[in-house]
């Protein structure tokens, strides 16, 4: 079975770019190339690819967009990004959203193919050489998630980021819509899960996993 391929990107250099590069590879089909988020999303309907390679910055429906967008509508499709680069805000949104890999156009182009055949075996690659520090947001913030989801609670986790984002207990309360008393039990709970006695020690933890 071949790897049904889309690619999207608003530049038609680069989607001339991506059709050779890509037809080089006798078991990929690219199906089709899209110039902005409402194509992408007609194409992912029309034909349902393995992969999509997609562009971050494009008119209309950006990149981010697309991938709200399939994730509302359960897509199965497998996403790299294909950027320039990111904000440390989108690469964690982008992550949050399901996508599995992500390359940086300054990157070889082997890298990108390389990329495409590991997320279509249902790995992820992120490029940790690249020096991009939203790459290292990424990394990070899977990483330090990981170890923290071991150790907490999902409620815990919540408290944890609203507390090292400098919320006091009542305030947490509110946002989580419970009472000021449960903040505090939760909070006890996780001095005693986490080599942290402050919230002080608290923020620089949850900096430090790349939570906040």
């Amino acid at each position: 079975m071949p790897l049904r391929l889309v690619v999207a990107d608003d530049h038609p250099l680069m989607l001339d770019a991506l059709q050779q590069l890509f037809g080089r590879e006798p078991d990929v089909e690219l199906l089709a190339c899209c110039r902005n988020g409402v194509e992408t999303l007609q194409a992912l309907q029309a034909y349902q690819p393995d992969v999509l390679i997609l562009d971050v910055r494009m008119p209309g429906q950006d990149g981010l967009a697309v991938l709200r967008e399939m994730r509302r509508e359960r897509c199965p499709t497998r996403v790299v990004l294909l950027t320039a680069g990111l904000e440390d805000h989108e690469a964690l949104e982008a992550v949050q959203l399901g996508v599995q890999g992500v390359v940086l156009k300054e990157m070889p182009s082997h890298l990108l193919v390389q990329c495409v055949r590991t997320v279509h075996a249902g790995e992820q690659w992120f490029e940790r050489h690249s020096g991009s520090r939203a790459l290292q947001a990424i990394l990070r913030h899977q990483d330090g998630l990981r170890d923290v989801m071991h150790l907490l609670t999902p409620r815990e986790l919540e408290i944890v980021r609203l507390a090292a984002r400098g919320f006091g207990n009542k305030r947490i309360a509110d946002t989580l819509a419970v009472s000021e008393g449960t903040v505090k039990i939760h909070m006890h709970h996780i001095y005693k899960k986490l080599p942290i006695d402050s919230r002080l020690g608290l923020t620089l933890y949850a900096r430090e996993k790349g939570l906040v």
